[in-house]
């Protein structure tokens, strides 16, 4: 009978071996976190386009819907947009929801209402304690301010020519 006189070599990795996938892996992480980063701030961007997209386009289906009602003139409560109750100017861009006034002279509560009235379910908080977007008015204009990246982006809303305005920074 012959005797297996072979030793069992330990199994493992060195320190050698663990100190290059260590330094492998502190390259990558150098090249790939800068590059995450700007992922964020990326996403945040398509956020806001997209959200001035849906805006645009709730605004230019209000109009749409005034139009094909046979309206020329201010009307209350558009029938055939939303919930039917969508106010427009006498050109047919949406001024207001719940107060029934169809001035383009712009206020905090009326952008709101705007807001809230052709974005619709899916429309990103402009209240309470944490919105995702702040209300102001600038020259007459509804300015809404994204809150998530505090760089001041922001979509801006004419009612006297129902022109959306993004600027992002």
């Amino acid at each position: 009978m012959k005797r297996d006189t072979r030793t069992k070599k330990q199994q493992g990795f060195t320190l050698i071996e663990l100190v290059v996938v260590i330094a492998i892996l502190a390259i990558l992480a150098a090249f790939a976190l800068p590059r995450f980063a700007q992922l964020s701030e990326q996403a945040h961007q398509s956020s806001i386009r997209a959200t001035a997209g849906a805006l645009a386009a709730g605004v230019a289906l209000a109009k749409t819907q005034w139009v094909s009602n046979g309206f020329t003139a201010a009307e209350t409560d558009v029938v055939g947009f939303g919930n039917d109750n969508v106010d427009v100017s006498d050109d047919g861009w949406p001024t207001s929801v719940a107060s029934n006034d169809t001035g383009t002279t712009m206020d905090a509560t009326k952008c709101e209402e705007v807001w809230l009235g052709v974005l619709q379910s899916n429309a990103p908080t402009v209240n309470g304690s944490n919105p995702e977007y702040a209300i102001s008015i600038s020259s007459g204009d509804c300015v809404f301010t994204y809150q998530a990246d505090s760089q001041g982006s922001t979509i801006a809303y004419d009612a006297d020519t129902g022109e959306i305005t993004t600027t992002i920074n």
